[in-house]
């Protein structure tokens, strides 16, 4: 007999009854996603899509801490300062996955319980039902990092009431149960200790009349409260006029997204206002994913993505030297370079998947 420990998959993929269970399963790291993580939840939803006995999935994560905290990016620094391609092939996979998710032939319940952040927001907020809990903390904490809101990010995000997305966007912050639901990203309040009668429920009942037994009113969202000075200061196509305008804000949380944003990345904070409003005039979630992948690589390469994982993750410093370190020395032609087609290399989806909400109408300017 060996002495070996046993090693659970990083993906745990069960069946109760009719209902197909996909667990997250590295709660160490709040069940951070892999390559490996991504290509076991495609390909238990591939074999679930076509099977008569499976009506309904849900995924969930394991551990009390949350869904899933992102992206290993401890493996995409390593690429990043290496010139290694693994996370090339890790966003291609994903951005996939995402895109299959919010086209998939059968109820996809996302418990999105604790924390959910980054590539967590793209396995669960593209789902057809999205549940959120009292413990729920959901957030695209890119900026912060040298990179851009991905896995759908942009096209959720720019779909949000107002201004508020852009406002979460480039502050990078967190958003409640009750946020989440107001800004378009979760459509369900149900308290985290209701979550296994849920999935109960589920094994034996419809999931819209499993959900009705256990869901209750959602928290208000203090967002929505701020909605008055958030449009009228993110209205603008560019960070500078954005920072100017929070600059002369009288609020006490103007002051305080002022002070987020000029923490971040000034060339992560321009690229991904400009992505935002490029998303908003999108009919398809596959274009704003194509876009992403696009400046997922080219980001990649550049300086502030190492540099902002090192300090925030490896070196723990939380002191990113920004190149350049101000909005107004961010170059315009590099920007432009950004967005610039991979030719071959472009991530290629299925035009058809998935069907959005007609355009937002076009807004001058770019960022």
């Amino acid at each position: 007999m060996s002495d070996q420990p046993t090693i659970e998959p990083s993906v745990l993929a069960e069946r109760r009854g009719p209902l197909g269970l996909l667990t997250l399963n590295r709660p160490r790291s709040i069940n951070a996603l892999t390559h490996e993580m991504v290509g076991l939840l495609q390909a238990a939803l591939d074999d679930w899509a076509t099977d008569p006995d499976v009506t309904a999935v849900v995924v969930k994560g394991a551990g009390a801490r949350g869904l899933c905290a992102g992206g290993d990016i401890v493996s995409i620094y390593q690429d990043a300062v290496s010139g290694g391609h693994g996370a090339v092939d890790f966003w291609r996979d994903e951005y996939r996955l995402n895109a299959f998710i919010a086209s998939y032939p059968k109820p996809y319940v996302a418990l999105m319980d604790g924390i959910v952040l980054g590539g967590g927001v793209g396995v669960s907020a593209h789902a057809s039902h999205r549940v959120v809990t009292d413990k729920t903390r959901v957030g695209m904490p890119e900026t912060g990092i040298g990179f851009v809101p991905d896995v759908g990010g942009t096209w959720l995000l720019s779909r949000a009431p107002g201004e508020l997305g852009t406002l979460v966007a480039l502050t990078a912050g967190h958003m409640t149960a009750g946020d989440a639901i107001e800004l378009g990203l979760a459509d369900h309040f149900v308290d985290s200790a209701d979550l296994e009668t849920l999935v109960d429920l589920l094994v034996d009942h419809p999931v819209d009349e499993a959900l009705t037994k256990v869901a209750r009113p959602a928290p208000p969202s203090k967002l929505a409260e701020q909605r008055t000075w958030v449009d009228a200061a993110f209205t603008h196509n560019t960070v500078a006029e954005i920072l100017d305008a929070l600059d002369r804000r009288p609020e006490p949380e103007a002051a305080e997204a002022l002070a987020a944003i000029r923490s971040k990345s000034p060339t992560s904070l321009v690229v991904t206002l400009r992505a935002l409003r490029a998303a908003r005039r999108m009919t398809r979630l596959e274009e704003a994913l194509a876009q992403e992948f696009r400046l997922a690589v080219r980001l990649l390469r550049g300086h502030d993505m190492a540099e902002g994982i090192r300090a925030q993750v490896i070196d723990k410093d939380r002191n990113p030297r920004w190149e350049p370190p101000q909005v107004a020395g961010v170059d315009p032609v590099e920007v432009d370079a950004h967005f610039a087609s991979l030719g071959d290399a472009e991530l290629e989806l299925d035009p058809t998947s998935s069907v959005g909400p007609a355009a937002a109408p076009e807004q001058e300017g770019t960022a």
